[in-house]
């Protein structure tokens, strides 16, 4: 009888190749590549053969073992398939005498040593791939936690520092899978387009060249909302890999894999991961950029739906403000003259024998009905702007140089000598002298609540080579260009004049904007310090081409 080990030790380069093909063999049908056979299982093959007894793992073939799963790890294997190398190991030994003369053979104790031997090995791959999962889920938790911290700490940050707290996602997912650069789009609903948002790494620079081209991959395809639409949907969702380019390649990125995040009614975005490896990823980063990408899914999605409720509670507060100050308006400003008209009127009524007098209560009463009746039709015409209708316009031609003379000659009597006409020529078009005179009067008003009170307002007619423009300038403290955006809408007023003494529905320049918009013009605010605050209103020579058609 002949023993075990030196059977082993005779054959062991025919046991190595032999082993070698079958293992080749079970990793391509498993859809494998061909793994790395040759590297430690010769090792510990030798070690069966060194004279220590079998039947027991010693501890240098425990470490053998502890090697050859690490380095299986590595390569994505699953526990099954390692075991399965254990088995084939002993097949391959027992051919060594399986034709040989029952004198060459060992004896059954000794093989029953092997197989225990190698039964305790498969043993210990289970113990240390047990392990490794139980690490690997734990560590996967903890990346799942400070994905969840970070999103949910961005909820409160304003969109600027949204993208500082992404990146902190990206470096996250990043060391989860050992890569050396990531990148993250979100879809832009409204444009139907992706954004990027963020990107890290060393390749941070080379990824977002790679935008336009992930774009056009399938991957970037809009989610399906019913059969009939040819778009992808969220099971679809699964880690991809993608196409390197030479750019990629140059920036140490050799494989790249891309992720949709996805959810049932809408595609959220795609994350992308590239390592500096060129090799397929491995089941378990797969799997691992999978759930990583599925939590950060559910946070992206309510972040998304966060803001759109913070936006819906902003417009109701404020429609709730526009609806305080309409009824704030009604019960004050337009009272005012009213109440003066009421009593002019009962005056007449209780002393007919006043004829003088009668008459100095009646153009009261008419100067009162009439400021009323222009605060009707601003509200009026305001609110038809805020609902995105033009002004109505009734054209005729007007000489605009005497449009803005009768606004300096009306406010002239209330106001003083504060103001200079600058017009060198008749500047004449098809325009509604009404509209434009109330927003000329709007404009020199609000110079005279809001510029300094020792300078002139200065208004100025030209002609210029598109038409014609009207300026009012004063100087005073200058609009800040973060509220110069909301100057036209309905009821806003600034910081400034909101602390001031003037008041004010805050609907003239709303108007003016109008008045604009209506002629086929526009309005222009100009505010330095130095230089003081000019609103210009340009109007085209003749406005019919700009009403809409009956």
């Amino acid at each position: 009888m002949r023993r075990v080990a030196d059977i082993i030790r005779e054959h062991q380069d025919d046991i190595v190749r032999l082993w070698t093909a079958k293992a080749t063999r079970a990793a391509s049908a498993r859809g494998l590549d061909e793994p790395e056979l040759k590297n430690i299982m010769p090792t510990y093959l030798a070690s069966l053969s060194s004279g220590e007894p079998l039947g027991s793992p010693t501890a240098t073939r425990r470490k053998h073992v502890e090697s050859h799963v690490a380095a299986r790890l590595r390569q994505g294997f699953h526990v099954a398939e390692v075991v399965e190398e254990f088995a084939l190991l002993g097949r391959c030994i027992s051919m060594m005498w399986a034709t040989a003369p029952r004198e060459e053979r060992p004896d059954v104790a000794e093989v029953e040593q092997l197989f225990s031997e190698l039964h305790g090995a498969s043993a210990a791959v289970i113990e240390l791939f047990s392990e490794h999962l139980q690490d690997d889920e734990q560590t996967e938790k903890r990346y799942l936690r400070l994905i969840q911290k970070v999103a949910s700490e961005a909820l409160e940050v304003e969109a600027a520092s949204l993208r500082e707290r992404l990146t902190e996602v990206l470096e996250l997912v990043m060391e989860a899978l050992g890569a050396q650069g990531a990148l993250l789009l979100l879809n832009e609903t409204e444009q139907r387009k992706l954004i990027m948002v963020a990107s890290a790494g060393v390749a941070k620079e080379a990824l977002a060249r790679y935008v336009p081209a992930l774009e056009a991959m399938p991957l970037a395809a809009q989610v399906s909302e019913s059969v009939d639409d040819p778009g992808l949907s969220p099971e679809d969702a699964e880690a991809t890999t993608l196409e390197v380019n030479e750019d990629l390649r140059r920036s140490d990125v050799q494989a790249l894999l891309g992720l949709r995040l996805a959810t049932h009614h809408a595609l959220i975005g795609v994350m992308c991961v590239g390592i500096s490896t060129a090799r397929d990823f491995t089941a378990r980063e797969r799997r691992r950029l999978e759930s990583l990408g599925e939590q950060l899914t559910v946070h992206l999605d309510n972040a998304k739906l966060y803001s759109d409720l913070r936006a819906k509670v902003a417009a109701l507060q404020s429609e709730r403000e526009l609806r305080e100050r309409f009824v704030s308006v009604l019960a004050h400003d337009l009272r005012g003259p009213l109440s003066a008209a009421r009593v002019g009127a009962q005056l007449i009524l209780r002393r007919p024998e006043m004829l003088d007098e009668r008459r100095e209560l009646a153009r009261r009463i008419d100067q009162n009905i009439a400021r009323t009746d222009r605060m009707v039709t601003d509200l009026l015409d305001a609110n038809r702007i805020r609902a995105g209708q033009r002004i109505a316009l009734q054209l005729s031609p007007c000489d605009l140089d005497g449009i803005a003379r009768e606004v300096i000659e009306e406010l002239s009597t209330a106001h003083g000598e504060r103001f200079l006409l600058e017009a060198t020529e008749q500047v004449r078009g098809n325009w509604n002298a009404d509209e434009l005179r109330r927003a000329l009067w709007n404009l020199a008003t609000n110079a005279v609540k809001y510029g300094a009170s020792d300078a002139p307002v200065t208004l100025t007619v030209s002609r210029t080579e598109q038409g014609a423009r009207a300026s009012v300038h004063n100087v005073g403290r200058m609009i800040p260009r973060a509220e110069q955006e909301q100057l036209f809408k309905p009821f806003s007023r600034t910081r400034s004049a909101q602390a001031g003494l003037a008041k004010g529905w805050g609907l003239g320049l709303t108007l003016v904007w109008g008045c604009a918009q209506a002629h086929g013009g526009k309005v222009i605010v100009e505010s330095e310090d130095a230089a003081g605050t000019t609103f210009s209103l340009e109007l085209p020579p003749d406005s019919a081409p700009y009403q809409p058609r009956a």
